[in-house]
């Protein structure tokens, strides 16, 4: 049953250019931070602070922000509403 679920969930994705999966992957980002990743896997982080100092702590920051709410704020107030 997982197995044909997962299946009509990759072909859908597929005829959609994989809109979904990407969707998931980037919940929560801006575009100048999939941008700045995708900067940041091909010139390395060094090179890309050296490239633009400015640009870089806007980018880790925003990434703190979002990874805190995500990652640290969500599940605890998720924890207290159910205790």
């Amino acid at each position: 049953m997982t197995a044909w679920v997962k299946n009509c969930f990759a072909s859908f994705d597929r005829r959609v250019d994989g809109a979904i999966t990407f969707f998931f992957k980037h919940y929560g980002k801006t575009k100048f931070m999939v941008a700045m990743s995708k900067k940041a896997q091909y010139l390395g982080l060094e090179k890309l602070f050296l490239k633009g100092p400015k640009a870089f702590v806007y980018f880790f920051l925003f990434y703190l922000i979002r990874d805190t709410i995500l990652y640290i704020i969500i599940p605890i107030c998720f924890a207290t509403l159910v205790d």
